[in-house]
């Protein structure tokens, strides 16, 4: 979390933010992936045991259908940006036979997302370590493919981000990502608490995310409209900060609980109010 009103948080930050608060987001969010949920699918019937339960089965329904919409064949190797623990990362190799490997500015994220690879007997096919999206240490055209779930909304300098990701795929290589975008015109306080809350600099405005990673060289194959899951997210989100409140005090101390008792209501109209959550299918083009 940040303090001033509208930042640009560097990688540093967002990795430090990660590390500190990694627990606190768990708590809130759920664990699996530290990324919205899909939370409407009224075909599926889970048995849940409490709103943490019914968070990480939001959040791997939502990266089941990123993997869906992505479409990873068996062998195909994919950059999964922003890898947090490394739920995405072993659930896409499961499914696709796909040989991933992980990134984030988070070292602990990093040793989890390890850790959990190996204890599903996938050490072989996915990997994780420290890297910046911003500056990509893999050569031109190493990859067929690349996901970054809730990932870009971090970043201070999409367009580099954008350009650093085109350079190492492949031609024909898909990108997939989830964007957050901002609607109509947001009170100060909300914005602020969005940013604070989530560490991200202010959303963009979906015309500007539609036409940024075109204007990069991306071809835009596909757009998914799923604001009302972002929106159950943050209700969910109050819920669980009320329902770990005494743990939350333990660990982070009682200024921090102070502090979310300012901003939570006020992130939850942000998301409510102003908040568009889209996923785009990209593709770099074939020569």
């Amino acid at each position: 979390m940040i303090d001033s009103a509208h930042p640009v948080p560097t990688p540093e930050q967002v990795g430090a933010n990660y590390d500190r608060f990694g627990e606190l987001y768990g708590w809130t969010i759920g664990d699996f992936g530290i990324h919205a949920g899909m939370w409407v699918d009224p075909s599926e019937k889970h048995p849940v045991t409490g709103l943490g339960d019914l968070a990480n089965l939001a959040q791997r329904r939502m990266t089941e259908f990123h993997i869906e919409t992505l479409g990873l064949e068996p062998e195909q190797y994919l950059l999964d940006i922003g890898c947090g623990t490394g739920g995405p990362a072993v659930l896409v190799a499961e499914r696709s036979g796909g040989v991933v490997t992980g990134i984030t500015v988070s070292r602990s994220q990093t040793l989890a997302a390890t850790a959990r690879a190996e204890a599903a007997g996938l050490s072989d096919r996915v990997g994780f370590d420290y890297g910046d999206v911003n500056a990509l240490e893999f050569a031109d055209e190493s990859f067929d493919a690349a996901m970054a779930i809730d990932v870009f909304a971090h970043l201070a300098d999409q367009e580099r981000a954008f350009a650093e990701v085109l350079r190492v795929l492949r031609p024909g290589g898909r990108f997939m990502l989830s964007q957050f975008t901002i609607r109509e015109d947001p009170p100060t306080e909300q914005v602020a608490a969005f940013t604070q809350l989530w560490c991200t600099p202010p959303p963009l405005p979906l015309a500007r995310a539609l036409t940024l990673p075109v204007d990069v060289g991306f071809d835009l194959l596909r757009v998914v409209d799923l604001t009302q899951n972002c929106l159950v997210t943050s209700e969910i989100m109050v819920m669980q900060f009320a329902d770990n409140r005494a743990r939350i005090l333990a660990r982070y101390g009682a200024d921090m609980v102070a502090e979310m008792d300012r901003s939570i209501p006020l992130f939850r109209d942000f998301c409510r109010d102003h908040l568009n959550y889209h996923l785009f299918l990209l593709r770099k083009p074939w020569r």
